[in-house]
């Protein structure tokens, strides 16, 4: 076991992958000699060379177009997508070509494409570089999604996406580069897409979250705990598929829940869980399902106060808890 940092795994575990398959090559801007703008691909260049390890101009078009080309030849790109706010450049390539691919040959071609971009707040990098826009991707059937929030699950993860056959979209929150770090034993593993995971058991609430929402959901728990509250936290480290089962049995246990996450209220991502639990579960509930989101305005501002206003917290998820226990 070695203590490795969230940055750290996932570039071990792209290096690992492509040590074991060489169909594996990756590509996208800065990747290359520079390392990645966060240092998310440094030393592969070094390693594998220009012909595996490629820059490209910036457009992300070109890259999501050369992921699908190359998958649908035989091999096994990893796409990079500097940072999320510029992956609706790549919208084409993704929805109509990448998670078409396999329905609209009938199961004929596949097209393991592993899209791999950094996304959220919190870094005071400002509208364009801080955006949360996972719903878009839930919402396209033919997708994968993935949003690890340890070391172990993004290299555990990266590995899944990187051995099957359709393509995958892996967020990386850029708060958790650096911040968090794991025990990663020196075996090879994998974390298989789809569980979540349970980070903390809890009797009297269900707490759902996501990417740098877990360290916020687990931080709102300690201080309900000293309220006497006891609070069920689910890293939902797979949007898509969607692990129905976790999350109904949750609520079978607790009988109340609240999601977090970063995106806009309307349309994000918790909406649909929501909609599951009412739909499949609704007589399990002995309170309203409440939401902590992102308000409903475009940009994730620059200013440090104004951002810290904006972004969902452990003291925002603390103050619905209790509304949602007082019910």
């Amino acid at each position: 076991m070695a203590v490795t940092t969230f940055i750290q795994a996932i570039v071990d575990g792209t290096a690992e992958e492509m040590r074991r398959d060489e169909s594996i090559f990756l590509f996208g801007e800065d990747v290359g000699v520079h390392g990645g703008v966060w240092g998310e691909t440094r030393g592969l260049f070094h390693e594998f060379g220009s012909d595996r390890v490629i820059d490209t101009p910036i457009s992300e078009n070109l890259i999501a177009g050369l992921g699908v080309g190359s998958a649908m030849m035989g091999m096994r790109p990893i796409a990079m997508i500097q940072f999320a706010d510029f992956i609706s450049l790549a919208m084409d390539q993704i929805t109509q070509h990448m998670a078409k691919m396999r329905y609209r040959s009938g199961g004929g071609w596949s097209c393991p494409v592993l899209i791999r971009t950094n996304s959220g707040g919190g870094v005071q990098a400002g509208l364009y570089h801080s955006q949360e826009n996972t719903a878009w991707f839930c919402h396209t059937p033919g997708l994968k999604v993935v949003y690890p929030s340890t070391a172990y699950d993004a290299k555990g993860l990266l590995k899944a996406a990187l051995r099957q056959e359709d393509p995958v979209i892996l967020f990386e929150h850029k708060a958790l580069y650096r911040s968090v770090k794991d025990d990663i034993p020196e075996n090879d593993y994998i974390v298989p897409i789809g569980p979540a995971a349970i980070r903390r058991e809890g009797e009297d609430v269900t707490l759902v979250v996501w990417g740098n929402m877990v360290r916020s959901a687990l931080e709102a728990s300690e201080m309900m705990e000293k309220e006497g509250v006891s609070v069920e936290v689910i890293d939902f480290r797979t949007l898509v598929p969607i692990d129905k089962e976790t999350l109904i049995n949750s609520l079978k246990k607790t009988g109340r829940v609240v999601i977090a996450h970063e995106e806009n209220r309307t349309g994000g991502f918790g909406g649909e869980l929501a909609a599951i639990l009412a739909e499949e579960a609704f007589d399990y509930l002995d309170a309203p399902i409440h939401r902590v989101c992102a308000p409903d305005v475009p940009p994730i501002p620059f200013s440090i106060p104004m951002e810290k206003f904006h972004m969902p917290n452990a003291e925002k998820i603390a103050k619905v808890i209790r509304k949602t226990v007082e019910y």
